[in-house]
């Protein structure tokens, strides 16, 4: 809801939320291939990493939002958003990814605790950054072709509604 008010909009919380899925990917590759387990560190990086996605599919959709705006066509403006976003998105990702590099690298005692949570962290990151910059660009525009579609169709419903004969029974007819 809290996206809805943002945008002014109930389509584009869900292209921003459909970065989140993308990120469980990675994820549990990474984990399955570092032979680690899911417990519930690595829950909480799961919670984190979610956050951390849709703050990068934030960034795309609201300088596209602000393109269109500007008076740009929604295809100028995804195509304009993704080079101009894609520096932020890459710099944040890969603060993250190094930044976590040592929580799974660390040799000292109750490491193995934490690295769970690093290693889905990373591989989440490092699927999820390249799959926003190429997926929710594709998302925003299907789901606001199925937007248009939609008020196209209730416009014309409710254009017939009112041409519509209304049939009005008078008191001696009952």
């Amino acid at each position: 809801m809290i996206l809805a008010s943002l945008f002014n909009s109930f389509t584009h919380p869900f292209t921003i939320m459909v970065s989140a899925p993308l990120s469980f990917i990675g994820g549990f590759v990474a984990l399955k291939l570092s032979g680690m387990s899911l417990d519930m560190m690595s829950g909480i990086g799961l919670l984190v990493l979610m956050g951390l996605v849709m703050k990068n599919g934030i960034l795309l959709v609201d300088y596209t939002n602000q393109l269109r705006e500007a008076g740009r066509s929604r295809d100028e403006a995804i195509l304009e958003a993704g080079p101009v976003r894609m520096r932020p998105v890459l710099m944040t990702s890969g603060a993250l990814i190094f930044g976590m590099l040592p929580m799974v690298a660390s040799q000292s005692v109750g490491s193995e605790f934490r690295a769970p949570m690093g290693m889905i962290m990373i591989g989440g990151l490092v699927t999820s950054t390249v799959l926003t910059l190429a997926v929710v660009p594709v998302v925003y525009s299907l789901v606001d072709d199925a937007t248009l579609l939609i008020q196209r169709l209730l416009v014309r419903a409710f254009a017939a509604l009112r041409r519509s004969p209304r049939v009005e029974r008078s008191a001696s007819a009952r």
